[in-house]
C-alpha cells in the first residue's frame, strides 16, 4: 500500500510503514509550470488532471486544492504565459513600444504554439471580471500607454482591438504555415501541398514557394506599419499631439 503526501511518500513493508522517498512540496507556480510543460509537448487535449499528477508524481485528488477543474488549469497557463508580455506604461515614443510588444507576443506564440488557440479563444469563455488578474495586465498597462500618449480611454480600448485582432491573426496565419517536412527538398512537399487535387487547388498549389518562405518578422513589421499609421490616422488630435 502506498500513500502520498505533498511532501513524502510512504510505504508499508511487512506492517512497518517507511518513508521511501521525500517529494518536493507543491505550489500553484509548479502545478502551472507543469500544465504548461504538458501542453507545450502533448497538446492542450492532453492536459487533464490525471496526466498532470502523473507528472508531478502526485495524486489527482491532491491537485485540486491548487485548480478546481481543468478550466481553471487552463487560466492559470494563459496566465503564466502572459506575465512575459511586457508592455511598459511609461514608454516615450508609443509607437516604439506597440512594434516592441508585437515582437514580444510573436517570440512567445513561437515559444508556445500550443497555448496560441487558448490567448485567441479562451477568453471569449470567461467574463473579463473573473479571468486570472495577471491575464488582465497587459490590457491595463496598453490602455495606461496610450492614455499617456493622448488618447481617450474609449480610444486606447479601440487601439488595444484593432491591434491584438491584427497581432492575434498574423500569429495564427504564420503558425499554420510552419513547414511540415523541414527535410522534403520540394516546396509542395515540404507542405504537404501534394494531397491537393492540382485541378482544384492551382493557384494555391503554385504558390508553395511563397508560402514555405514565410516571413513572418518581416510581415509583422509590414502589417505593424499599417496598424500604427492607421491609429494615427484614426485618432489624429490625439496621437500626433504627442510627437510620437
Amino acid at each position: 500500500m502506498v500513500a502520498r503526501t505533498d511532501s513524502a511518500e510512504s510505504t508499508t513493508i511487512k506492517g512497518r510503514p517507511r518513508v521511501r522517498a521525500r517529494l518536493t512540496p507543491l505550489t500553484t507556480e509548479h502545478v502551472l509550470a507543469a500544465a504548461l510543460e504538458i501542453v507545450d509537448h502533448e497538446g492542450v487535449d492532453a492536459l487533464s488532471m490525471r496526466r498532470l499528477a502523473q507528472a508531478l508524481d502526485r495524486d489527482a485528488m491532491s491537485l485540486y486544492r491548487y485548480a478546481e477543474n481543468k478550466a481553471a488549469l487552463l487560466d492559470g497557463v494563459i496566465d503564466l504565459v502572459l506575465r512575459e508580455l511586457v508592455i511598459d506604461p511609461d514608454a516615450q515614443e508609443w509607437t516604439h513600444e506597440l512594434r516592441l510588444v508585437a515582437h514580444r507576443y510573436r517570440d512567445l506564440a513561437l515559444e508556445h504554439p500550443n497555448v496560441v488557440p487558448l490567448l485567441v479563444t479562451r477568453p471569449l469563455a470567461t467574463p473579463l471580471g473573473s479571468r486570472p488578474l495577471g491575464t488582465l495586465r497587459p490590457l491595463e498597462d496598453f490602455l495606461e500607454l496610450l492614455v499617456r500618449a493622448g488618447f481617450s480611454p474609449p480610444n486606447a480600448l479601440r487601439s488595444y482591438r484593432l491591434f491584438f485582432g491584427f497581432l492575434q491573426g498574423h500569429i495564427l496565419d504564420e503558425l499554420q504555415e510552419l513547414i511540415e517536412d523541414p527535410e522534403e527538398s520540394e516546396d509542395v512537399l515540404r507542405l504537404g501541398l501534394h494531397r491537393l487535387p492540382r485541378s482544384k487547388f492551382p493557384r494555391l498549389r503554385s504558390l508553395a514557394s511563397e508560402l514555405a518562405d514565410y516571413g513572418g518578422a518581416e510581415l509583422l513589421d509590414k502589417g505593424l506599419d499599417i496598424i500604427i499609421d492607421g491609429l494615427e490616422s484614426l485618432f489624429p488630435t490625439t496621437a500626433r499631439a504627442t510627437g510620437a
